[in-house]
């Protein structure tokens, strides 16, 4: 599968801003007989249908008979939308700005001394702790002997997770690997959590699940989820984020004299350009009408719904759809991101967490005396989640 190839830009002579195309459209990999479907319209219909389930990711092999078990983010319907809504304040608005903003100061704070004093840092551990911290307390895993340590094992279930080998000795391997690293998780960060939760419920994810009195595996899959979700895509966006500003100078100067407001709308579209999630696939449990070409589904078909040919579908963006243009979402009256958060009951419910924690990292990363990007990143591709990896950027600043 390849993305939407360059037409020609009318005004800057087919001008592509995009860092992670090439390599996506060398390694993108739809599910084995799914349909892919590249229009915004078609995929935002499909997205939003009350006939379609989650499919590729492993959701196949997910045993949906036990709902207490597996994390929300296979399930459908209506124990999809409980589960959504009992946390759903966690991530609204006004919680981001009266509650984790604070955690993002502090994060940054700390950040911020350690590269002065040190002088240069790789910018993907910097971003990886902002995005841990600010995971931790939503989920509520603040019980644990450090975030530093809480990080390193969270990142080594993440990692060993999409690392998997389908022979039978790697098979083997791999789940003695899963079994070590996931004890370990729960004896130090989540165990503790959950006895504490349990004295003093707090507002946070894990409060939820023992209220719900979830089972081990159920909380063990949900506070995963949930940290997968915020920690890996955010600190990839945020290192992809800090790329181009740092290159484009003009861009990086827009960025530090605007408000909020033109802050958002820079890294949205630079997420539209490049989304760290590159494809969603979706089964239809029932035939689908559409008014939208290329958007009706047979009964039981998948779809592979390409979220990078969406986002520069022109028929959404407007011409130039390679050309990262701030103004592009005001000026076509569509959200920002497109569909790099996906869309409909699915859509990433963390979105506004990790705009904002990325628009704090680089707010104050970019104002450091002396800043500047000594090394640029490799990037390099992650099959398992069909998306970029961005490794080896180093930022410098005056050292005091």
């Amino acid at each position: 599968m390849s993305t939407v190839q360059a037409r020609g830009c009318p005004v800057h002579q087919g001008r592509d801003d995009r860092k992670s195309a090439r390599l996506a459209d060398a390694n993108l990999a739809p599910a084995e007989n799914a349909r892919v479907v590249g229009s915004f319209a078609a995929g935002r219909e499909i997205l939003r249908s009350s006939k379609v389930r989650q499919a590729g990711a492993g959701a196949e092999m997910v045993d949906l008979s036990r709902p207490d078990e597996i994390s929300f983010f296979f399930l459908d319907g209506d124990q999809h939308r409980k589960r959504r809504a009992a946390v759903a304040g966690l991530f609204a608005p006004k919680t981001i700005v009266t509650r984790h903003r604070a955690v993002m100061d502090r994060t940054m704070d700390s950040i911020i001394a350690s590269l002065q004093e040190r002088g240069a840092a790789p910018l993907d551990e910097l971003s990886w702790q902002m995005a841990v911290d600010v995971a931790a307390e939503i989920i509520g895993l603040t019980e644990s002997d450090s975030n530093v340590n809480l990080a390193k094992r969270v990142r080594a279930v993440l990692d060993s997770s999409v690392s998997h080998n389908p022979s039978m000795l790697k098979k083997l391997l791999f789940r003695a690997l899963m079994m070590i690293r996931v004890g370990r998780f729960w004896k130090h960060d989540l165990l503790p959590v959950i006895e504490a939760r349990r004295k003093e419920p707090k507002d946070d994810v894990i409060s939820y699940m023992v209220k719900e009195n979830y089972s081990r595996k159920g909380m063990i899959m949900e506070a995963l989820s949930y940290g997968g979700a915020g920690m890996m895509t955010t600190r990839e966006f945020i290192v992809m984020a800090a790329w181009h500003l740092f290159e484009k100078p003009a861009l990086r100067e827009r960025f530090l004299s605007g408000d909020e407001e033109d802050q958002f709308a820079i890294l949205e579209e630079i997420l539209r350009l490049e989304p760290v999630a590159s494809l969603l696939h979706r089964r239809a449990v029932e035939k689908t009408d559409s008014t939208t070409r290329g958007g009706a589904m047979a009964e039981d078909e998948t779809v592979c719904i390409s979220i990078r040919d969406a986002n520069v579908d022109e028929a959404i963006t407007g011409p130039c759809p390679f050309e990262l243009d701030p103004d592009r979402a005001k000026r076509m009256k569509v959200v920002g991101p497109y569909m790099s958060f996906g869309d409909g009951p699915h859509r990433c419910p963390g979105a506004q967490v990790a705009l904002h924690e990325t628009r704090v990292f680089l707010d104050r990363l970019l104002r450091l005396p002396g800043i500047r990007l000594e090394a640029e990143p490799d990037i390099l591709w992650n099959p398992q989640i069909q998306g970029y990896e961005l490794r080896g950027a180093v930022v410098a600043c005056d050292q005091g």
